[in-house]
């Protein structure tokens, strides 16, 4: 990977999957070594396979599958792309346990037109499986029913304090006050809209789908499965001696069936030498206006 650019983030901020950053302009080049038992493939949603489509990953359309235990490299050019977007498996459902964020980080010298930031924060949804999701995936296609749903959304891996026994599996965001955060949003769950907010605060749209956009406000954003938004987080001037939910519960009007639940992670202000809040209770933190858990 040519001109590998550095994104800042703390460990509490992302874990479990591999975080693929490069800069506009690079030639990236990625070895994928497949451990799993299913065979698959890698998609790079989102990027501008220009010249370089056989490495775009549909299984079957531009590559066979890669074997379990084999390795495939792919290599493209990120051309006129800068901002979020993220890899994941193609093939089947594999994709909805297999995937990860892919930034793209302005070329050297240009800078965000959208001011200084203090932190960048990837935050990918996700969902929960207890039950193997080829299995889900390959009843519904023999019976003709609606597939099962996931049995939780995720924030990072991590279901939040809104489900049973996972009150500890919560995502924090900690923040300092009167500081400027770009939150990397990744909708990597596999076919609900969700709802994103902060509660008590609001965020500004700077990017979707790896295109700058005009900035807007908003207290609740909607991110469709596979969209990718960037925004900024503005912290409150003051420490405000309170954690916030950070949520995102979905909503649907056809037919059919949908994990009708909420995740939530926590926003924690920071202050040195003042003790942490990590003992506050979640029971009694405030959700964004209009958002209510299931």
């Amino acid at each position: 990977m040519g001109n590998d650019a550095a994104v800042p983030y703390e460990e509490h901020h992302y874990s479990k999957w591999a975080l693929v950053t490069t800069q506009e302009g690079d030639n990236l080049v990625v070895e994928v070594v497949n451990h799993v038992k299913n065979n698959t493939t890698i998609h790079w949603h989102g990027i501008r396979q220009l010249q370089g489509g056989w490495s775009d990953g549909p299984a079957y359309i531009t590559q066979c599958l890669i074997q379990t235990g084999q390795k495939f490299v792919y290599n493209f050019t990120v051309s006129g792309q800068r901002g979020t977007l993220f890899w994941h498996a193609h093939l089947s459902w594999i994709r909805a346990t297999v995937y990860g964020p892919l930034i793209i980080v302005p070329k050297s010298n240009v800078p965000y037109p959208f001011g200084k930031l203090y932190e960048e924060v990837p935050i990918i949804f996700g969902e929960w499986w207890n039950a193997d999701p080829e299995a889900v995936i390959s009843q519904a296609l023999q019976t003709g029913a609606s597939p099962n749903v996931s049995d939780a959304y995720t924030i990072n891996g991590l279901p939040g304090p809104l489900y049973n026994c996972s009150s500890k599996d919560a995502f924090k965001l900690k923040v300092k006050p009167n500081k400027t955060y770009l939150l990397r949003l990744i909708n990597a769950a596999m076919n609900d809209e969700l709802f994103f907010s902060i509660a008590n605060h609001t965020i500004t749209v700077v990017e979707v789908d790896a295109v700058y956009v005009k900035p807007f406000d908003t207290d609740i954003l909607l991110i469709t499965p596979g969209q990718t938004t960037n925004v900024l987080l503005k912290t409150k001037p003051n420490f405000p001696t309170a954690n916030f939910f950070l949520s995102a519960p979905p909503y649907a009007t056809g037919q059919g069936t949908f994990d009708n639940s909420t995740v939530a992670g926590i926003l924690e202000y920071e202050l040195p030498n003042f003790s942490s809040l990590n003992s506050t209770s979640t029971n009694n933190l405030p959700f964004q206006t209009g958002v209510t858990s299931s």
